[in-house]
């Protein structure tokens, strides 16, 4: 629900953006190219919950059965081909459709990735990761986000981007038109319709930057609700295609979104989704297993009902830093440092664990207790963007004062 206040903070926040762009001319900001998704798991995915060798011995001996993929039992963990060799890779066993679409090279993991910077807060990981940046001294002299620069850089800078969340992301910061909306199955519409527009554009009938940020909003919004409604006016029921089918779920109502303006075709090429509650510290076991069926679900569901573009799609999922090794006292586990990140996108190495792994002994952890990263995320958004993003001009710009190391995404 947005409410006039709620405009207010937006077309404020909008105000300090550049550019002005009209919204109400998709034709205007038609990019034909790559699209890219991200999701934040917000939280701290603990990555050796969801992806981890169920026959490492430290594996085995710091975990109790409850709290690790075991290789057999009621419930297995699923078996992954294409891991670090000699060890027996497992897929937490409530992510059978994330299996599936790694069995059929669509998916790959990227494990003990993270940030280089060590930290174990949940503010300062998100906003380094989102700002594409390896330390807080940084972002004095780097504006916006990282999605946002590689947007500029790109030649989208004054194309919309879209978020399923209800506020600007810090990955989208300072791009001057992004739209925001958790949920669409009721349209985009603003409180009190269409006498309410037409109040708010004589409000921002000016000419100041909060006067053309304001418009920019009501016209995203109208972009998005134009889209949905019939000629009656109601909101169009979405029928996903394939027989997908989206569960009533924060991520499942946020890649709904994501898909439903994928197939409006109106020029957004960027789009960031967010799924919280991975901050397991206690009661672990059941936390996790709800959150990774939700996760693996939805992710089949979009998969299933965007495949007519998945030659256009990348998507990338990825959380601020994993947990530790040894499991609390809470049946939980604490924060840790690297976790792992899934990558869905035309032509890479699908089916395949990627990244160097460096082991789960005490002298490989980070500090004797976290799984130590070897893969710094910006390298897998950098050759994303050489690769299938078709963007390699823009990886400077993305990721400042970084030298990207290669992954192996891509033969």
């Amino acid at each position: 629900m947005l409410t006039r206040r709620h405009l207010f903070a937006v077309s404020s926040a909008l105000a300090v953006a550049p550019t002005v762009r009209a919204f109400a001319d998709p034709a205007a900001a038609a990019a034909p190219g790559p699209i890219l998704v991200t999701i934040f798991l917000r939280g701290g995915m603990d990555s050796l919950g969801v992806v981890a060798p169920v026959d490492d011995h430290n594996y085995v001996a710091d975990r109790p059965p409850e709290m690790r993929l075991l290789a057999d039992g009621d419930k297995p963990a699923l078996r992954l081909d294409g891991g670090p060799a000699g060890l027996d890779f497992r897929l937490h066993p409530e992510m059978g459709v994330l299996r599936d679409l790694y069995q059929a090279r669509r998916v790959a993991l990227v494990h003990a990735s993270g940030l280089a910077n060590g930290t174990r807060s949940h503010f300062e990981a998100q906003e380094l990761i989102e700002r594409g940046l390896s330390g807080s001294d940084e972002t004095a002299h780097t504006s916006g986000g990282w999605m946002a620069r590689w947007l500029a850089a790109s030649g989208g800078a004054d194309a919309p981007a879209f978020a399923a969340i209800p506020g600007v992301p810090e990955e989208l910061a300072a791009h001057a038109d992004t739209i925001c909306a958790a949920d669409l199955r009721y349209g985009m519409n603003l409180p009190g319709g269409k006498q309410a527009a037409a109040v708010l554009k004589h409000l921002y009938a000016g000419n100041s930057p909060v006067d053309h940020a304001g418009r920019r909003t009501l016209q995203g919004i109208a972009l998005i609700d134009g889209e949905m409604r019939q000629p009656g006016g109601k909101v169009a029921p979405y029928h996903p295609a394939g027989g997908a089918s989206y569960e009533d779920t924060e991520i499942g109502r946020a890649l709904l979104a994501v898909a439903r303006v994928i197939r409006m075709d109106v020029g957004i090429r960027a789009f960031a989704v967010d799924m919280g509650g991975w901050d397991t510290h206690e009661n672990q076991p059941g936390r996790l297993a709800n959150l990774a069926g939700q996760l693996s679900r939805a992710l089949g569901a979009f998969h299933t009902d965007l495949h007519d573009h998945l030659d256009r799609i990348v998507l990338v999922a990825m959380s601020e830093f994993g947990r530790r090794l040894r499991s609390n006292k809470s049946n939980g586990t604490d924060h840790g440092h690297a976790g792992v990140t899934i990558v869905s996108a035309p032509r890479i190495v699908g089916g395949r664990i990627h990244g160097s792994w460096p082991g789960l002994s005490s002298e490989q952890l980070d500090n004797a207790v976290d799984l130590a990263m070897t893969t710094d995320i910006r390298s897998i958004l950098a050759e994303l963007m050489v690769g299938s993003l078709a963007t390699p001009g823009a990886v400077g710009a993305a990721f400042p004062r970084f030298t990207p190391r290669k992954v192996g995404l891509f033969a």
